[in-house]
């Protein structure tokens, strides 16, 4: 029985922000990039077009096998680099690479704090890391479409953190819990919107059924991890479908679409 992964997408920024472990300081301001609101209606990368890179071969997985799990998301990963390193070239914004780990149990300690129980993988953006649990439900479906998307969508949070978008809810005082988790709801929204641009701009070279991705919208709309099911499916959908950063822009979408 495949497990709809999806639902156990990290939701450690949330809880980063607001238990207040982050600071204003933290967050790193390098180059060009912008800040405040403009950071997240207004951002360069938003007008770079579609991602250029247009294939990704992705390495065998063996069912159970650690290792086939963890070179898979390696090659994955230089695929990833490659792909938003373009983008930020063109959006002439600094790009580097995020740090990497995987790890086969939850608790493990991480700059961002515990690993936590019930997630997949997270972003620190305090020290620009990703760190993806290898655990058997996972590796016993690892040839599932599940570890590209879980792997692209963390890899958002890194284009969030490098474009100057994840800035604002750092720096902003929130007045209640309500409208802070309505800007992480944003934030989530929008990492599914570039974890499916990715996974659209490189589909025709993996030879994927059109079915994988459709179990995966499917698995989306049975959730409500970041938001009412329905919203994470069409964020999804529609970056896949568009292929950049451009469809992505969750900062200026109605209500009714980041709720």
């Amino acid at each position: 029985m495949r497990t709809p992964l999806i639902a156990m997408l990290s939701g450690v920024l949330a809880s980063l922000l607001f238990a207040g472990t982050a600071s204003a300081g933290i967050v790193e301001r390098s180059g060009p990039a912008p800040t405040g609101r403009t950071a997240q209606t207004g951002n360069p990368i938003y007008k770079t077009g579609k991602l250029e890179l247009k294939e990704c071969k992705e390495q065998r997985v063996l069912p159970n096998d650690l290792d086939s799990s963890r070179v898979y998301l390696e090659f994955l990963m230089d695929c990833l680099n490659e792909s938003w390193g373009y983008q930020f070239a063109k959006a002439k914004l600094p790009f580097s690479k995020p740090r990497f780990e995987t790890i086969s149990r939850a608790g493990r300690p991480t700059a961002c704090g515990r690993f936590p129980k019930g997630a997949q993988a997270l972003y620190c953006p305090l020290d620009k890391k990703i760190t993806f649990l290898l655990n058997p439900g996972i590796l016993s479906a690892s040839t599932e479409i599940f570890l590209l998307q879980v792997m692209a969508h963390e890899y958002g949070h890194h284009v969030q953190q490098l474009s100057g978008i994840m800035g604002i809810v750092y720096n902003r005082k929130y007045r209640s819990e309500k409208a802070f988790l309505a800007d992480i709801r944003k934030v989530e929204l929008q990492a599914e919107c570039l974890s499916g641009a990715f996974i659209g701009s490189v589909w025709q070279s993996l030879g994927r059924p059109q079915s994988d991705f459709t179990y995966v919208l499917g698995a989306a709309r049975s959730t409500a991890s970041h938001g009412r099911a329905v919203n994470i499916a069409y964020w999804l959908k529609r970056g896949f479908d568009q292929e950049g950063p451009g469809a992505c822009d969750t900062f200026s979408a109605p209500a009714s679409k980041v709720s």
